[in-house]
């Protein structure tokens, strides 16, 4: 059954959506209260916010642009709050959270059956949920002069990152493309060094839609050998900017002015999106089988949907059911409950080209948030 969280008649409010400003995010705070009551009933320590201390989050990069802004945002409305989010990449995001190190990671990757079992140690036996807080598209980003846009298909795609596709002239891109003037350039592809909820992403699209041209499963980590890499978005968008010819995989709004692909869905040519982004998630259903509260999307990436642009991520936070800290669940609950109200999403799509979260899946969350306990 697939989950109706995006209409179509809701995109139209996505513009509108983008005018709220940051001061605008009081109402979303669950722990402000009028007359410097906290929300809670818990006592109010300035600013109508009964929170303080400092807390740490880290994991997908793909996030920081967008946490960045809503770190800052949220730390105005609780002075008494120290928030911290290192982009250290989905796969150390979700280790540092099972090691108990910090109280959510970011990740773009939802935890496998393993990894919800291993969160049971430090969670308790309730364990932990993965909550979407971030839709994005994934770009094929390139470095070609003069060039901002061209057609290139998943088996196109496929042999640029094997090397079967050496030259940005190839007949095959030159096919794909008339009337484009392709260089005779050398195809460099850049992928993450690291461990990268993106680089799952963009392999499991590439497997589901070009299984012969790259048949490897989706994984965190780049399958092949050789070629050049970085960490980090940030480093494979530098890398990319500072190569003529090379190509990467990015989240949309990091790739700057680097030229992007538009992917084949169905019988069209569709460029990467928000709203693209957040029509493929519309056509996904959840992930079976998991705890009642958790909301891990299992993206069709082989939807012919109009409009949908199917190279797509949900980035996750991965939060425990059970803070035997009080504070820390407070901090929790206030945190994740401002990151996905209107306000917060419309900051991402500002300064991430994010997708907004509809209000549809924005009361699922908060469901799944009302559900987390704490204290001894």
């Amino acid at each position: 059954m697939k989950l109706s969280r995006f209409s179509r008649a809701g995109m139209a409010v996505v513009a509108g959506a983008l005018a709220l400003s940051l001061a605008a995010c009081g109402s979303d705070d669950p722990l402000a209260g009028d007359n410097g009551a906290a929300g809670n009933g818990d006592a109010d320590t300035g600013n109508g916010s009964a929170l303080s201390g400092e807390f740490s989050g880290a994991g997908a990069s793909t996030q920081e642009r967008s946490m960045q802004a809503w770190i800052a945002s949220f730390q105005d409305q609780h002075p008494g709050v120290s928030v911290n989010y290192d982009p250290s990449g989905s796969g150390a995001g979700r280790t540092q959270f099972l090691a108990g190190g910090i109280l959510w990671a970011g990740t773009d990757l939802v935890l496998t059956e393993d990894e919800v079992a291993q969160s049971v140690e430090v969670c308790g036996p309730e364990g932990s949920i993965d909550l979407p807080v971030y839709i994005s598209a994934i770009a094929v980003a390139f470095n070609l002069e003069g060039i901002d846009s061209l057609n290139l298909s998943s088996d196109n795609i496929a042999k640029l990152f094997t090397g079967e596709i050496t030259r940005w002239n190839d007949p095959a891109i030159v096919a794909d493309n008339p009337g484009v003037d392709l260089p005779d350039l050398a195809v460099t592809p850049v992928h993450r060094s690291d461990s990268s909820g993106t680089t799952n992403n963009f392999i499991d699209w590439l497997h589901a839609t070009a299984p012969e041209a790259f048949p490897h499963p989706a994984s965190s980590t780049w399958p092949l050998e050789g070629g050049e890499s970085a960490a980090g978005t940030s480093g494979v968008v530098n890398a990319v900017t500072n190569t003529p010819g090379a190509v990467t995989y990015s989240d949309l709004g990091a790739i700057g002015a680097l030229g992007r692909a538009s992917i084949q869905v169905g019988d069209t040519w569709q460029a990467p999106s928000a709203e693209g982004a957040a029509l493929a998630v519309e056509v996904s259903p959840l992930i079976e089988g998991r705890h009642e509260h958790d909301m891990a999307v299992q993206l069709d990436r082989t939807t012919t949907e109009a409009g949908a642009y199917p190279l797509v991520l949900v980035s996750y936070a991965v939060v425990c059911l059970h803070y035997e800290n009080e504070m820390d669940g407070q901090f929790i609950k206030a945190f994740m409950t401002y990151i996905t109200s209107d306000s917060a999403q419309a900051t991402s799509a500002q300064v991430a080209d994010s997708a907004p979260i509809t209000a549809t899946l924005r009361d699922q969350i908060a469901d799944s948030l009302a559900a987390i306990t704490f204290g001894s």
